[in-house]
């Protein structure tokens, strides 16, 4: 059938709704870059009440397989596309793209002009939109979710692996690629949800992780001094949304950038080393680099094309963040080595070697 996305500047766009309810479906519209790695876009929490624009004119020619879900099933509000295959080649695919979506009744709309849209998007930012079966609607879309992070992170500890080196994993919605990274290296993992952060001490971890998660860090503002009080008592590595949170809960600003960045080819400078690396992300927040003044933490990465900050680092605590996704492989597995010196300090707290 026909569909409308409409924009929160009164902008429709016209194409084919698959699966689509009757009813409008509402969402913040970003755009992601990225030629694969849908099916982890679709099932990553960060995406939690969105409806995602892919770049890429071709969706779906190698289906979906059971094993690179990054959640139990897709975050989207829906998506948007030029062309959905029906026709897939993989030997680990099990299902379409839209067969996928379609048993979780999240629609798509194809055949829709995506270069007329993303350009819309970069040049007025990330916005409101409404997919729709009607053309002509009387008011245009004006609600943002931001809320997401509530929705998404789970509501139980659960323990993984039996390794040597205990990590405590803070859940604000994390990718199943961050708890797998971890058991990968021999850690024993503790999903810890964030409204359970008082149980951390409890667990005598060796090391937290904040993971990633939906919208805007500062709709935590009342977790902020139990964030500082964590981390300041074990070495920590912060992912996304864990590193915007570490930066507000020792006094930092954040902003939201006009379209974000969304896609698999970043290019990031690492300030100790010195290297440039590409990196995957997903994100429409970052750290105000004036605002970390008096906060102890320093610049450790920054984004080549826009100069905003990738990553940090405290004068005196072990603490590392990095605002793209260490775990993510699209293809570039540059920048996994961050697990590897996150559990360097987790060694040296413990006496293990002598981090310098």
């Amino acid at each position: 059938m026909k569909g409308y996305l409409h924009l929160e500047d009164g902008s429709v766009y016209t194409g084919e709704l698959e699966h689509g309810s009757s009813q409008d479906i509402n969402g913040e519209i970003v755009f992601f870059t990225g030629m694969t790695g849908y099916q982890e876009v679709l099932t990553d929490p960060s995406y939690k009440n969105q409806i995602v624009v892919f770049t890429y004119p071709l969706i779906g020619n190698y289906g979906i397989n059971i094993s690179d879900d990054e959640s139990k099933q897709p975050q989207v509000k829906a998506v948007v596309m030029y062309e959905c295959t029906d026709n897939y080649s993989h030997f680990e695919a099990k299902y379409s793209f839209k067969e996928y979506l379609q048993k979780w009744n999240i629609p798509i709309i194809h055949h829709i002009d995506t270069r007329a849209i993303v350009k819309k998007i970069r040049n007025h930012g990330s916005m409101a939109a409404t997919i729709s079966q009607v053309q002509n609607k009387e008011s245009k879309p004006c609600e943002i979710y931001e809320d997401g992070v509530f929705e998404v992170a789970s509501t139980q500890m659960q323990t993984y692996g039996n390794g040597e080196k205990h990590i405590a994993l803070i859940d604000f919605g994390y990718k199943k690629s961050i708890l797998t990274s971890l058991l990968n290296r021999g850690c024993k993992v503790t999903t810890v949800p964030f409204k359970m952060m008082d149980q951390v001490t409890k667990l005598k971890p060796d090391g937290v992780l904040l993971s990633n998660g939906p919208g805007d860090p500062e709709q935590l503002l009342s977790y902020f001094s139990q964030i500082k009080e964590v981390v300041s008592a074990y070495p920590t590595l912060g992912i996304c949304l864990g590193h915007q949170l570490i930066a507000l809960s020792f006094g930092a600003k954040t902003k939201k950038l006009l379209f974000g960045h969304r896609g698999a080819n970043q290019p990031v400078y690492d300030t100790k080393t010195k290297k440039v690396f590409i990196t995957s992300q997903n994100h429409s927040y970052v750290v105000v680099g004036e605002s970390l003044k008096d906060t102890n933490l320093t610049k450790r990465f920054y984004h080549i094309n826009d100069d905003s900050i990738e990553g940090l680092s405290h004068s005196t605590l072990p603490i590392l963040t990095a605002q793209f996704h260490p775990e993510a492989h699209p293809g570039p597995s540059d920048s996994e080595w961050i697990f590897d010196e996150f559990l360097d300090l987790v060694a040296a707290a413990k006496g293990e070697i002598l981090y310098v």
